[in-house]
């Protein structure tokens, strides 16, 4: 009987825990083995003898008590072993983490598993990956990789620790537990805004927010750092000032993922930068159409920034489609729809679900062969508990809510953000709760977009976004094309039609409008009554000087 495709399985020593095991032989099965369970308890004498007669191709044994215990039982393994004749065969080892620790100081094993290993990665053990080939299965862009990793979304996470080298040690070690598929850095905003600028730094502000890079060889070392473990993608964030020199230093150093770029934002209407509307508008555009030309996927990270300010949810609709609008505008034919939850905080998870579906509906109508969405979900960064505890039930809940919507991406924020800057360890252990829900759903859940207080929701905000849409259209009816236009997107700001409450101060803009959580959903509300004002009746007002 030939053994080319056998493994056989035991529990060794006093050991009689098998479900592991049982687990691990039918991946086995699965991909085309042969198995065969030797039983629990299994002395080492047994095994070796049984080894010998079968000839397997692969052995597997299993071991989950102390791992003190196990030493003398390694020893007598390992030496049997190497008197066994018949061929060459793989050993592996699972168990406890303490157990796989001390496993590995035995060379018997070509790998020792301790349960923390994404799916994927037995699969690949099975199937013979070596260290050699391992490059070959993490594809280097973006959609290669969302194919290969499906249904499981990528996982994302930010990263940028106030010191370049601890960054760079960190991005490393993130890379080498294979805990995400995107690492996604952060500049600290000295080089945000004045990276190409650098006589224009504050020196006292260094880390402040991100990493501070300071040479195009920094971004390298750090790219090189992630060439380890699961070869994370890397994309940076896209400077809040010269966004095309970002957009072409960012390519040529860590060969971006995808463009992150807003359509508003990182001008005075929030003092990331001074450049003005509608300028801000145009560099936005031109940097969407810089990584089109290449074709780069591209994230416009717009409709969540209302939300931080506490827009009402109609408000966001209509920025997440104006924001992919710009984007199929200007080229884009890969899309990724950030989906921020959670914002603002005190959303309910039904209105938060039909808010996020809202918006995809009005996405989804610029959807076709070349105009593709890539559905990406994260939690809301303000949303997090100081607490750490909390802060981990609340990134597992989020994720398991945002799957409903089948994402393709899923952007991982730190339980530590609310505390401190992320470091290492914390985006890895993160990754790990996120990736635990991941998996749990995977399985199968009930689809909550089908509850009809989520649908009446869903529907109503979709109708209310029509309206500031419409209205948009009329204030640029003189324009060939209002919903790209930025003097128009400029005219809709500064008259309250694109309006937050956070804005009040800012001579930039209009900041009026009040809004309120009702029932569990955000709405403008009459500032005197607080009742919800109803698009139709704001744009009105607006039309007629009110509000």
């Amino acid at each position: 009987m030939s053994s080319d495709n056998l493994v056989i399985g035991a529990a060794l020593g006093q050991c009689v825990h098998l479900a592991g095991l049982d687990h691990f032989l039918r991946l086995c099965e699965e991909h085309g083995w042969r198995s065969e369970l030797l039983g629990a308890a299994v002395p080492v004498e047994t095994l070796l003898r049984r080894v010998q007669e079968l000839r397997p191709a692969l052995v597997a044994v299993s071991y989950r008590l102390t791992d003190q215990d196990i030493v003398p039982l390694l020893r007598a393994l390992e030496e049997g072993a190497a008197r066994l004749k018949g061929g060459e065969r793989r050993w592996v080892l699972g168990g406890t983490p303490p157990v796989a620790a001390m496993a590995r100081r035995f060379q018997l094993f070509e790998r020792c598993f301790d349960g923390s290993e994404p799916l994927e990665e037995l699969i690949a053990f099975i199937g013979g990956e070596t260290t050699a080939t391992a490059a070959e299965r993490w594809p280097d862009t973006l959609l290669e990789r969302v194919a290969a990793c499906a249904p499981r979304p990528l996982l994302r996470h930010h990263y940028g620790e106030p010191a370049l080298e601890a960054t760079i040690v960190g991005a490393g070690r993130i890379a080498e537990a294979r805990a995400l598929d995107v690492l996604s850095l952060g500049p600290d905003q000295n080089a945000q805004e004045h990276f190409f600028r650098p006589t224009e730094m504050d020196p006292h502000q260094d880390g402040a927010g991100g990493v501070p890079v300071r040479r195009p060889e920094d971004l390298r070392r750090i790219h090189e750092a992630t060439r380890v473990g699961n070869r994370p993608l890397l994309r940076c964030y896209s400077g809040t000032r010269d966004l095309q020199r970002w957009a072409e230093m960012s390519l040529e150093t860590i060969h971006n993922a995808w463009g992150a770029i807003p359509l508003c934002w990182y001008s005075v209407m929030d003092g990331r930068s001074t450049v003005p509307f509608p300028e801000a508008i145009l560099e936005k555009q031109s940097t969407m159409r810089f990584y089109a030309e290449r074709g780069v996927p591209v994230e416009v990270n717009e409709s969540h920034q209302w939300s931080l300010r506490d827009a009402h949810d109609a408000l966001a609709v209509a920025m997440a489609f104006l924001a992919a609008y710009n984007a199929q505008r200007q080229g884009v034919r890969h899309y990724v729809a950030q989906l921020m939850h959670n914002t603002p905080p005190s959303t309910s998870p039904l209105m938060d679900l039909a808010k996020m579906l809202a918006k995809l509906d009005l996405i989804g109508e610029l959807e076709g062969p070349a105009f593709q969405v890539l559905r990406e979900v994260r939690a809301g960064i303000t949303s997090l508990p100081a607490d750490f505890n909390r802060a981990k039930g609340h990134l597992a809940a989020s994720t398991t809510l945002a799957m409903a919507l089948k994402p393709q991406i899923l952007h991982v924020v730190g339980f530590t953000e609310a505390r401190r800057v992320v470091d290492a360890e914390a985006v890895i252990e993160s990754c790990s709760i996120a990736r635990g829900s991941v998996d749990l759903c995977l399985k199968g859940l009930p689809d909550p977009a089908r509850d009809p207080r989520v649908r009446a929701r869903r529907r109503h905000l979709v109708a209310e976004a029509r309206l500031i849409l419409e209205a948009i259209t009329r204030l640029g009816s003189d324009r060939a094309d209002p919903w790209a236009d930025a003097e128009v997107l400029t005219r809709a700001i500064r008259c309250g039609l694109l309006d937050a409450p956070h804005f009040r101060g800012n001579p930039h803009l209009k900041g009026t409008i009040v809004t309120a959580c009702v029932k569990g959903g955000w709405e403008a509300v009459n500032p005197v009554t607080r009742r919800p004002l109803g698009e139709r009746r704001r744009i009105a007002a607006l039309a007629a000087g009110g509000q």
